[in-house]
């Protein structure tokens, strides 16, 4: 489906409203969230490579969405990645198993408990878009810990280009709102407060054909 100039009018307004815009800064251990944008990991490297946390966790499995790009799964082919970008392998450790973000938080935790790693203050490296979903769903499963998330610093339209697949990132993105407005609800997320202009911009785009990542309500 072509994008018209309305359907990015109303995708740059949920892709503003998804970031957090909070400054990186020195963190005990990092999570990154595994999924069909390798650049998640591209932007962990960096992190790393400024300091801004000794040690990370990368998680993911696989989903429909990410079974072809990554056969053997998500964090497997992010920490492939993350070698190549000159990150040691002694910081990494992966989580395999996780399919959705509660998971990925809980047993990255899990992983980082075992391993005696302190973990006051944890970095969330995520998609651009996914930065508000992530802090929410830390916030009810990992409330003690002082949480700021992260991810690559790019406008919408250039993320399109480089994910290459317009859908995915468009069914996403959408999918991700609607779980920001529904998951607290079912105790999976703290509420975050939507704006009625946002919430505007949803209904457009989920009228538009962009449903291809919500869940049932």
């Amino acid at each position: 489906m072509e994008l018209t100039e309305e359907i990015r009018k109303q995708a740059r307004v949920i892709w503003d409203y998804q970031h957090l815009n909070q400054e990186p800064r020195r963190c005990d251990v990092a999570i990154v969230l595994g999924s069909h944008d390798l650049g998640v990991a591209t932007c962990a490297a960096d992190l790393y490579h400024r300091g801004c946390f000794p040690r990370m966790v990368i998680t993911g499995a696989n989903s429909p969405s990410t079974l072809a790009r990554f056969p053997r799964g998500e964090a497997v082919h992010y920490r492939e990645h993350a070698l190549e970008l000159e990150v040691p392998d002694s910081v990494i450790l992966v989580e395999p198993e996780a399919t959705n973000t509660g998971e990925n938080l809980r047993l990255a935790r899990a992983l980082i408990e075992r391993e005696g790693i302190p973990a006051r203050s944890v970095m969330l490296v995520c998609k651009p878009y996914m930065e508000r979903r992530a802090h929410a769903t830390a916030r009810v499963l990992w409330p003690e810990a002082d949480t700021v998330c992260a991810s690559a610093r790019i406008g919408f339209d250039d993320y399109l280009v480089t994910v290459g697949d317009d859908r995915l990132v468009m069914d996403t993105m959408v999918g991700d709102l609607q779980r920001v407005m529904e998951y607290p609800a079912r105790g999976f997320a703290a509420p975050q407060e939507v704006p009625d202009h946002v919430r505007e911009a949803y209904t457009l785009l989920v009228a538009a054909g962009f449903d291809g990542h919500l869940i049932e309500s």
